[in-house]
């Protein structure tokens, strides 16, 4: 559900209250009454709880893609926390959506695999950093193909790359993401019902 679509349901049940307290008659007994006011008190309470969450907290994200196979499918829907990010940085291993500066209008979402200091770099399939290769069980295959030479992340930036190695335009491709552009961690998927799982950033 959007904010508009919320919002819409919260005036209809807002008027609803509303139509009982200025018509009681509306309900035959002061018992029925006192039942659905409390219920549609309820439910705006719970449903102003909601729109503050999507509006300042978490969003709906959809999974257009293949870039992220095997963690996150096309058509998943997972949950973004919006919030975290300003009261902490991101961390290796965290699956970010952000909007790259070469893209600002659209929604990306990669996994974090560089922060600011770490080297990196791709060679005999695999992705080394600062000099160790990385145990990264997460990837849809086992090797990556082709080398990438060394590379800084500067201050300020992330290193993004998606879990379908090889198919994915990731900072490989655009260079290093600012750490502006994030807009938040994915945290959850919550659809389809068979998909749901929480998102943990690897150890």
């Amino acid at each position: 559900m959007s904010e508009i679509q919320l919002i819409t349901v919260l005036y209809l049940l807002v008027a609803a209250r509303a139509l009982l307290f200025f018509a009681p008659k509306l309900l035959a007994s002061s018992e029925q009454r006192r039942t659905v006011q409390e219920t549609l008190d309820s439910v705006v309470v719970a449903g102003v709880a909601a729109l503050l969450l999507i509006t300042f907290v978490v969003r709906s994200f959809y999974i257009p893609s293949a870039s992220m196979v095997p963690t996150l499918r096309i058509q998943d829907y997972v949950l973004v926390n919006e919030l975290i990010y300003r009261v902490s940085s991101p961390m290796r291993g965290d699956i970010v959506v952000f909007r790259p500066p070469h893209d600002p209008a659209r929604d990306y979402i990669k996994r974090v695999v560089g922060i600011e200091g770490d080297v990196l770099e791709v060679k005999e399939g695999r992705l080394f950093r600062n000099s160790v290769p990385i145990d990264e069980p997460y990837t849809y295959e086992p090797e990556i193909l082709g080398d990438q030479e060394p590379v800084r992340v500067p201050a300020g930036r992330l290193f993004v790359m998606g879990d379908n190695r090889n198919n994915s335009s990731d900072s490989r491709v655009w260079g290093f993401l600012p750490v502006n552009r994030v807009v938040g961690r994915a945290s959850l998927i919550f659809w389809p019902p068979n998909r749901v799982r929480l998102l943990r950033s690897p150890a």
